[in-house]
């Protein structure tokens, strides 16, 4: 197996391989928080800080005390509890330190709990075989994606909010037509660096 640089992996985490665009993790808050950019832009943040953080994390207990205690059937368990516990950290420090951001974000920030993307990038560095730095750089790629992405959806959404949409499209159904467009450009990427 070849030994891929973890720039790379972070490169095809944000572009060729988006958590959010090419694998359709972590749409709840995506389509919802994404109706201002402020928000976005700090959920976004939030996402990378937590992402980046629990895939260190996870691959840390996974690799120094899941599998030689023989306790790695637990996997699953064990990094929801992680990022759990990651993410409150995170919720305390925001609320500490912007109010503001706090309650722009309001539900969704312990919803990163949950948040499928989250999880998801901790068990596709498991699946394939990352050691700790390709972990971290996909981690952080992967939060990257996932933030770019929101932004920029919740960039579009507000210039739409000043078009004339149909009405049988407004809200939810034009807002999953600009993702699968956006997924479509996502996909145009493919083909520059593939991560198995």
């Amino acid at each position: 197996m070849v030994e891929l640089n973890p720039f790379v992996i972070m490169f095809a985490a944000v572009f060729t391989n988006n958590i959010l665009l090419t694998n359709y993790l972590g749409m709840c808050p995506f389509l919802s928080v994404s109706r201002e950019v402020k928000a976005s832009w700090g959920l976004g943040f939030a996402v990378i800080l937590v992402m980046t953080a629990t895939t260190t994390l996870n691959w840390l207990v996974y690799t120094y005390i899941l599998v030689p205690t023989g306790l790695d059937h637990f996997w699953y368990i064990i990094f929801i509890i992680v990022i759990a516990a990651f993410v409150q950290l995170t919720e305390i420090i925001i609320e500490k330190t912007s109010p503001v951001l706090y309650v722009n974000l309001g539900i969704f920030l312990p919803l990163i709990t949950v948040n499928c993307a989250i999880l998801g990038a901790s068990l596709f560095m498991i699946i394939r075989g990352y050691g700790l730095w390709q972990s971290t750089a996909f981690g952080f790629g992967a939060g990257v994606g996932w933030a770019m992405a929101i932004v920029a959806m919740a960039g579009i959404r507000q210039k739409i909010a000043r078009s004339n949409v149909p009405p049988a499209l407004a809200g939810p159904g034009i807002a999953l037509i600009i993702a699968g467009f956006m997924a479509l450009a996502f996909v145009g990427f493919s083909g520059m660096i593939q991560v198995q």
